[in-house]
């Protein structure tokens, strides 16, 4: 899975100009849908879609922050029922159900209480993607951060300063989050990225998995906004390359500024 990823910009879908090869390969050994619609344009109610194949107003995951039900099945515990191990690596955005969990004596510190906070995953490693420097004590822990830190990238939050920052032409660091800077490589190496972090810890789930049956949702966070990427992906394709926005007469009315 892939966050804020267009179909039409994937050329297994005839994109013209924008190259995908490996996203090809998956489509050409899988199921490629001519028409599918996600069930909710927000993160957590997509997701909890997925995991258990009802709509937003039926399972109840209506907004971000706003959980799944205790009683809700995801794939994950329906294939632990079947003696898989189930495994997650990247984004869920899935959130606890805790007055569920109150009811029924159950706490984020027991194994059931834990599977059932992450939606019925076994959290690898989990990652929701955002880390902003107020999350002081989230950032010290993130196992991203501290693989960062042991391969030389300093300060208690590299995620924000290197993989989230660009430098300027004097040497002045520019955020990440700002989308004027999203034209500048990040100050991070590709193979550093937290696109091939996670990539390296879903191979590694396959191969401590050994012979047994497995399962693992692979969500990358990108290309979720923050925008910025590293070398060479921040300036492969130029603005001419990508297809033109579609908008109605309607639409071009009173816009708001942002799109003017």
């Amino acid at each position: 899975m892939a966050d804020q990823l267009r179909w039409d910009y994937l050329s297994c879908y005839g994109h013209p100009n924008l190259k995908t090869p490996n996203i090809d390969r998956l489509a050409s050994k899988g199921v490629l849908f001519e028409s599918s619609f996600v069930q909710s344009p927000v993160c957590g109610p997509s997701r909890a879609s997925t995991y258990t194949g009802r709509t937003v107003f039926s399972h109840g995951s209506t907004s971000n922050q706003v959980p799944l039900p205790i009683g809700e099945l995801t794939i994950g515990h329906y294939l632990r029922r079947h003696g898989m191990r189930v495994g997650v690596v990247g984004k869920t955005h899935m959130e606890p159900d805790i007055d569920g969990m109150e009811r029924l004596g159950i706490t984020k510190e027991t194994e059931i209480g834990l599977i059932v906070s992450e939606s019925g995953f076994d959290p690898y490693e989990r990652d929701d993607g955002l880390h902003p420097d107020n999350q002081a004590q989230h950032n010290k822990t993130l196992s991203y951060n501290q693989w960062l830190n042991k391969l030389g990238y300093e300060g208690e939050n590299p995620w924000d300063l290197w993989a989230n920052s660009a430098e300027g032409e004097n040497g002045e660091i520019l955020s990440g989050w700002k989308l004027r800077n999203s034209n500048k490589p990040s100050r991070i190496a590709e193979e550093h990225s937290e696109t091939a972090y996670m990539t390296n810890k879903a191979i590694e789930y396959i191969e401590d998995s050994g012979d047994g049956p497995w399962f693992l949702h692979l969500s990358y966070i990108k290309p979720h906004w923050p925008y910025i990427a590293p070398a060479p992906y921040h300036n492969m394709y130029s603005e001419s390359q990508f297809s033109p926005v579609h908008r109605n007469d309607s639409e071009k009315k009173d816009a708001h500024p942002v799109y003017q």
